[in-house]
């Protein structure tokens, strides 16, 4: 469980981001932070995972090959069912992201590390970057058609002008909603995994047996959120893509 760098008593303190190493660019704070050791560290994990999973390309794969293929022909399926066959154009993108994510909410499980899913200004930069990226492939590959997506299709034309307001509101609203939904549940998770865990302390060996049994069943929970949460976002990265692609009324 992630418990940052204080050792207060606060489970709100593990969420606290502290300078490792001061850095200035004239009026630019570009210094390194717990959080940024962490998304470095979930980068290198999810580069290690890849790269020691293809080194062999044995025919039968083994245990590592086998889980790096699972998760190819994971996301690979994502795209083709959400998308379609023209989808797999973007699947780098897709697939780095959805590893990034996952490792980011894996590596918070760790003991004294820092969870980088936990703060909104990182899943709402990775839900805000996917936002734009899908909206500039939307306009590049429909042109000014692109925005017939906020008017549904067989819409009496009376509706136009409540309807296309509440479309648009909608689909501006996306990285607000999708980074909210990564974020709380990543700060909620690890908040109540510290709080189990003092009462065990607190309550001692006697006592603490209790706790103790929820708080392991919890970590798997937390372990399993984990995975569902970075599906989740990818999921949802999927169906934009298809709105920008095909549009959703087509």
């Amino acid at each position: 469980m992630a418990t940052g760098s204080d050792h207060g008593h606060s489970p709100l303190e593990q969420f606290k981001i502290n300078r490792v190493i001061d850095l200035k660019i004239g009026d630019f704070d570009i210094s390194l932070t717990n959080s940024a050791i962490w998304m470095m560290v979930a980068i290198t994990l999810a580069s290690v995972f890849i790269a020691g999973g293809v080194a062999r390309k044995s025919i039968i794969p083994g245990r590592w090959q086998a889980f790096v293929e699972m998760a190819y022909e994971f996301i690979a399926n994502l795209l083709r069912d959400n998308v379609g066959r023209e989808g797999l154009r973007f699947f780098p993108l897709v697939f780095s992201l959805f590893l990034f994510i996952l490792f980011c909410n894996l590596s918070g499980m760790l003991p004294f590390s820092f969870t980088p899913t936990s703060h909104i200004i990182v899943t709402f930069a990775l839900a805000f970057a996917v936002f734009i990226g899908v909206t500039i492939i939307g306009i590049i590959r429909h042109g000014f058609h692109f925005f017939s997506l906020f008017v549904p299709a067989g819409l009496p034309g009376w509706l136009l002008p409540l309807i296309i307001p509440i479309e648009v509101l909608s689909y501006m609203t996306r990285p607000v909603s999708l980074s909210l939904r990564l974020f709380v549940n990543m700060m909620a998770g690890h908040t109540m995994l510290k709080l189990i865990a003092g009462f065990v302390i607190g309550l001692g060996v006697l006592g603490g047996w209790a706790p103790l049994l929820f708080l392991t069943a919890l970590t798997g929970l937390e372990i399993l959120i984990a995975f569902l949460q970075a599906y989740v976002f990818t999921v949802l990265t999927c169906i934009y893509l298809n709105d920008a692609i095909n549009l959703h009324h087509e």
